[in-house]
């Protein structure tokens, strides 16, 4: 089951989202989508399920690696994340969706711990 976060989203063309995490939760992002963080929090860089995994992320143009943010301090903790380039934020709720969605290359920015990430290639990445 994945955590329950709050967040806010800050700008307006270069949007970064602020995730505020109580002891003991956790955030997953792109590796190098961090912007800041606060003490307390430890970074677990793993390939988000095996080697097949990472593998598989890397053949369709993704990292081969993903971050976990753990919130292990008192009271509230804080990270940031943000895309290399312009545009903007659209938080998704997943329980809305059905359960899943499907985005394009390179538009995954974070996600609560416990949320499954799985890779599909497009067929123009297959040519």
């Amino acid at each position: 089951m994945a955590d329950t976060i709050d967040y806010k989203i800050i700008g307006d063309d270069m949007q970064l989202v602020e995730v505020e995490l109580d002891p003991g939760e956790g955030v997953r992002a792109e590796a190098g989508a961090m912007m800041y963080m606060v003490d307390g929090i430890e970074m677990q860089t793993s390939t988000g399920g095996g080697l097949f995994k990472g593998f598989k992320r890397m053949v369709t143009g993704e990292s081969f690696f993903i971050t976990t943010f753990l919130y292990n301090g008192k009271g509230k903790g804080q990270v940031a994340f943000g895309a290399p380039y312009p545009g903007r934020v659209i938080p998704l709720e997943l329980k809305k969706l059905g359960g899943s969605f499907l985005c394009q290359k390179d538009a995954f920015l974070c996600a609560a711990k416990g949320c499954l990430l799985y890779t599909s290639p497009s067929p123009r990445d297959l040519i």
